[in-house]
């Protein structure tokens, strides 16, 4: 059950986060380097940080000078949780590196990682949304609406948990096979983004 192993690791990445609860306090990863443990709070800790840049971002008063190094921080943090999910991916290849591949196979539209991805910002959602669900200043509507959000949150992480499960279950079982796309993120390669290309010249 890869996706109840890896739901607490992200609680706890969030957790920590918030005991600061700031965008530049150095990560202190819990777990043993090379792990996929290690790897899975890492990710989840760049999501966290990523969601509060956002936040932030979105400020009407924000300074135009801090609004745009925070662009540039946002789209930085986007490669790196894209790498994280590809470091994952082949986490998930090695483990079934050797299993036979029915002829009759099924490919997914996402990959587990993609899933984990998908999973680890659903945390950050629940963790969120429970604020706001528990607020002491808000109003009872407030809460009570953010209750019925949470509600949902959490049967779609039920929901997760299953498809997920499945997902890996079939790829053992040689129903589903993995295949693996590096994504590009275009727009920060100076070789592609033509804002960046043109200004070389």
């Amino acid at each position: 059950m890869f996706a109840e192993f890896a739901f607490p690791i992200f609680e706890q990445s969030i957790k920590d986060y918030h005991v600061i609860d700031d965008v530049y306090q150095p990560v202190k990863n819990p777990y043993e380097k090379g792990t996929i443990e290690y790897l899975l709070y890492a990710k989840n800790w760049v999501d966290t940080v990523q969601w509060h840049y956002e936040d932030i971002v979105r400020d009407p008063n924000i300074d135009p000078v801090a609004a745009l190094d925070l662009k540039r921080k946002i789209d930085a943090s986007n490669q790196v949780r894209t790498d994280m999910v590809e470091y994952i991916d082949s986490y998930f290849l090695e483990k079934y590196k050797d299993v036979q591949v029915k002829p009759n196979a099924k490919i997914n539209t996402e990959s587990p990682a993609w899933a984990i991805d998908r999973l680890s910002i659903l945390a950050l959602k629940i963790y969120h949304m429970n604020e706001e669900a528990n607020r002491a200043e808000a109003t009872p509507e407030h809460r009570a609406k953010c209750q019925e959000k949470l509600n949902v949150l959490l049967d779609q992480k039920s929901d997760m948990f299953t498809s997920i499960s499945e997902l890996l279950t079939d790829i053992a079982n040689g129903d589903k096979y993995m295949k693996v796309y590096k994504q590009m993120k275009m727009y920060n390669d100076e070789e592609l983004n033509p804002v960046l290309y043109q200004n070389k010249k």
